[in-house]
């Protein structure tokens, strides 16, 4: 067999074949990009993603523990509030039945016996022996009062403390009781800062 044509010559075999046997007149696929020098790049951006993550948890569990806190603190004034509230209810039924006797008025004016802690410990009685949830039982203090305006109304004012799970968690109200001609007026309130 025989070929037309001349035949072909180192010279022509060295412009036509590069190094590596590839052609350049022929369409390859493109090559990918050589790998640049990047080792170790991903360590500094995985440590700080953790160290976020590491952030945002610590931030999330101190707000978990306030949450914990300021809900243990006002299940304590809740607790106090409703022994202090149903210590005054039944101290006022008690001095409507005309089961509690109290000293006569020494003077005209609201009574301010409940602001001495002598007076309001001798004084004091619980009407209830427990209370639960509470450090204490709820105390009660009921002191006659004069009237200068109604001079035949029978008026009591009715202070009561109640406890929460700790002495610190107090909850003061006062009750003002007057019976004037059959009729009973109450005035509530409550005391927001502590006597004593």
């Amino acid at each position: 067999m025989m070929r037309c044509g001349p035949k072909p010559t180192r010279a022509m075999k060295r412009h036509t074949v590069r190094r590596g046997g590839r052609d350049p007149r022929r369409n390859s696929a493109p090559r990918a990009p050589r790998r640049t020098r990047n080792r170790g790049a991903a360590l500094p951006v995985v440590l700080m993603l953790s160290s976020m993550m590491l952030a945002t948890s610590a931030a999330w569990f101190e707000t978990s523990v306030a949450a914990a806190r300021g809900a243990a603190n006002l299940y304590d004034q809740l607790v106090a509030f409703h022994a202090a509230d149903s210590a005054l209810t039944l101290c006022s039924q008690r001095v409507l039945a005309g089961d509690v006797s109290s000293a006569e008025p020494f003077g005209d004016g609201e009574p301010v016996a409940w602001k001495s802690p002598a007076t309001f410990g001798a004084t004091a009685f619980a009407p209830v022996a427990k209370w639960q949830g509470s450090f204490e039982p709820p105390q009660c203090v009921i002191e006659a009062w004069r009237l200068s305006t109604r001079p035949s109304a029978h008026a009591w004012l009715i202070t009561s403390r109640g406890y929460g799970s700790t002495q610190d968690a107090q909850a003061w109200l006062q009750l003002q009781l007057v019976v004037d001609n059959g009729g009973v007026e109450r005035h509530w309130r409550r005391i927001a800062a502590r006597p004593f």
